[in-house]
């Protein structure tokens, strides 16, 4: 079976990480599977008052949102298919029992051409965000975004780093309690930090064939554009 495009990215250094990390991020779609996490956002939170602007334009595509608060559940869907490009993608759907019920939407795949991670942000994926990612101390997941492009039709630019975030997200496994552990934190260099949330989860593992997901898990718009 063919590697995973976190296997790809990392190389040898994916050995690196826990066991039941490098389970959770060594399916791709040939292993007609995907991963189910339940558990408890131990905190959510965001910045300052005037932070909320970037959070609530960010609810309209399952970007960001701006409610906070304790002990919220929570799920995380992985599922791995091709898209219609034929580019092996990577889902990370997150809800949120809080507010309305919140979504973060994003869709990861592979450049092949520069071997990093793009994450496609949101339902329309507007947003593409270069993620490097890394084995951290713990032997967790380091995801760190960098360069931002906003697609939309003809309309293709840098996105300005001024109007958003540079997240730094770690998932990793707590041998102490046996979860899976996700530490999340969005800033930014003028106005300091927007968002963020920490919690742990269980992790329920789903056979099915990616022709098979049901509604709701691919993104309603796909950019071809890296």
């Amino acid at each position: 079976m063919s590697k995973s495009i976190y296997e790809e990215v990392l190389g040898e250094d994916f050995q690196r990480l826990h066991p039941r990390v490098q389970e959770r991020f060594s399916f791709n779609s040939e292993s007609h599977k995907g991963a189910i996490g339940r558990g408890v956002m131990e905190r959510i939170w965001h910045g300052r008052w005037y932070t909320r602007p970037f959070l609530k334009v960010g609810a309209w595509r399952n970007i960001m949102f701006p409610e906070q608060g304790t002990n919220i559940p929570f799920t995380i869907e992985n599922w791995a298919y091709l898209d219609s490009l034929g580019r092996e993608t990577v889902t990370w759907l997150r809800s949120f029992k809080v507010g309305p019920g919140r979504r973060f939407d994003a869709y990861m795949v592979r450049d092949p051409n520069r071997n990093l991670i793009v994450d496609y942000l949101g339902t329309h994926q507007h947003l593409a965000v270069d993620i490097h990612i890394s084995v951290a101390e713990n032997g967790g997941l380091q995801l760190d975004s960098g360069e931002q492009r906003f697609f939309e039709g003809w309309l293709a630019f840098k996105f300005p780093m001024l109007f958003s975030g540079i997240a730094s997200v770690c998932e990793w496994f707590d041998d102490e309690t046996g979860k899976h552990r996700i530490d999340v934190e969005v800033r930014n260099k003028i106005w300091g930090p927007l968002f963020g949330y920490s919690g742990t989860f269980d992790v329920e593992w789903v056979d099915v064939p990616p022709d098979q997901l049901s509604a709701g898990i691919r993104p309603i718009r796909e950019e071809p554009r890296y």
